[in-house]
């Protein structure tokens, strides 16, 4: 069983982009299946990954990208003391509330995706020393970067599922389908 990427009408070059990202997403969303919260905060690996993390990590990072491209304030931006709280629930964050954000989020991506005048239309990078200064980048390479960064975190949420039970993305799809 595969996750195969559905085909996007001739042409549509934007739902291409966006069925490549849902395809990532689902495996993000899929590694929790059947878990607790206490599992799901689990780090059973090396790694200080969880996948309740890992979830709320990639729902975030998509918004500050959609954020940036939409040129508005990010409403969950992340300081140098809250980094860490990225990659774990806190408070009285639970797997049901941070997929239900990363749904409003995900349509939100979607809605801009389609508006958007061209893929080429570009955006303004943020001060950081990890970007060029006055850097720029268009839309197509926001959702290439989307791509890239769910499908490293999908591997690392595939790493970490193994880790707790065994279980891996072909289990896990074979399970989600018995329950559709």
């Amino acid at each position: 069983m595969v996750a195969l990427v559905p085909t996007e009408a001739h042409g549509d070059e934007r739902g291409a982009f966006l069925n490549f990202i849902e395809v990532q997403r689902a495996a993000v969303r899929r590694s929790l299946l059947g878990l607790t919260e206490e599992q799901a905060a689990s780090r059973p690996s090396a790694s200080e990954l969880s996948l309740s993390g890992l979830a709320k990590h990639v729902a975030e990072v998509e918004l500050g990208w959609l954020r940036m491209a939409q040129e508005q304030p990010n409403e969950r931006q992340r300081t140098e003391e809250t980094w860490g709280d990225a990659f774990r629930l806190v408070d009285d964050e639970t797997i049901p509330g941070i997929l239900a954000f990363w749904d409003d989020v995900a349509k939100e991506t979607e809605a801009f995706v389609r508006s958007a005048p061209s893929l080429d239309d570009t955006f303004p990078l943020p001060t950081a020393p990890w970007f060029p200064k006055d850097g720029r980048v268009s839309v197509r390479w926001m959702l290439l970067h989307l791509v890239q960064e769910m499908g490293r975190h999908a591997g690392h949420a595939d790493i970490v599922r193994e880790s707790l039970d065994g279980k891996g993305s072909f289990d896990l799809i074979a399970e989600e389908k018995a329950l559709a």
